[in-house]
């Protein structure tokens, strides 16, 4: 006997399932995330910076990367409005795994590649025809089949001059600073200094010691210090200011760092 259908949650799972090819503009800052499919991206017009696996490139118009599912990297428009195509590949199937294993053959080999004149003419077409009907589930299909079946036959080597990885503290200060009030996650601090997140986790606690959450905690405590020092605020104004759910979170993570109380600090620094 068949099963009944949940047409709800198919239809719940389609909305979360991304378009097999999609046309995206990046914006000029980074953004940092990973996913749990493999991803091709093939550059349309400006220039996107990408890292993948701490591997970091610029991806102009006709150039491209494969970005393995699971595998976190950073992203973002550096001239202009940068437009990409996006192909999200489905998971692999029992029946029909070569693909993906071709794919994630060729991330290893060539995180990044060039393709020649013929199929990005071809990609041009299919990317205005995207356009023009954006919500057109058949045609972003076909545009993903049609570019897969012919990427592996079109590409180049690709050898420019690859860019290091940046690591400058200042940046990370910067935007530390300009956001201490509300929550900072790790995602966050890599994006704003073009790492993706596991690189850049590495590279924080081998250089500094400690974690980036244990680095944005003290800064949060130091910025509270010079707050309560000050005798303007309040512990819970201070505990808001410096970006703590709460008073009491604030109140043990503070003694925790220092060994006493705001209150008892307050007091020591004769604020009433």
């Amino acid at each position: 006997m068949s099963k009944p259908i949940n047409k709800g949650t198919d239809e719940r799972a389609n909305l979360l399932s991304p378009k097999p090819a999609e046309l995206v503009t990046l914006p000029s800052f980074m953004d940092c995330h990973d996913h749990q499919y493999t991803q091709i991206v093939i550059g349309l017009k400006g220039t996107v910076e990408f890292e993948v696996s701490g591997k970091g490139n610029l991806v102009g118009p006709g150039q491209g990367c494969v970005v393995t599912s699971g595998n976190d990297h950073a992203f973002g428009g550096v001239i202009g409005g940068s437009d990409i195509l996006v192909l999200n590949m489905p998971p692999p199937k029992n029946d029909d795994p070569l693909i993906l294993q071709k794919l994630n053959q060729l991330a290893l080999e060539d995180t990044y590649f060039q393709l020649d004149g013929s199929i990005q003419k071809l990609i041009q077409m299919l990317s205005v025809e995207m356009q023009a009907s954006p919500d057109d589930l058949l045609l972003s299909r076909a545009c993903n089949d049609t570019v897969i079946a012919l990427l592996q036959r079109h590409m180049l080597n690709y050898e420019p001059s690859k860019k290091e990885s940046r690591f400058s503290l200042d940046a990370i200060d910067r935007y530390i600073e300009q956001h201490l009030s509300r929550k900072i996650t790790v995602a966050q601090l890599a994006g704003s200094v073009f790492l993706a997140e596991s690189h850049f986790h590495h590279l924080f606690k081998s250089q500094m010691g400690i974690t980036p959450h244990q680095y944005v905690l003290g800064k949060r405590i130091d910025f509270a210090k010079s707050l309560i020092e000050k005798g303007q605020y309040t512990l819970g104004q201070v505990a808001e200011f410096t970006g703590f759910s709460s008073q009491s979170t604030f109140t043990h993570a503070f003694s925790r760092l220092l060994g006493m109380s705001p209150r008892h600090y307050k007091k020591t620094h004769n604020v009433k």
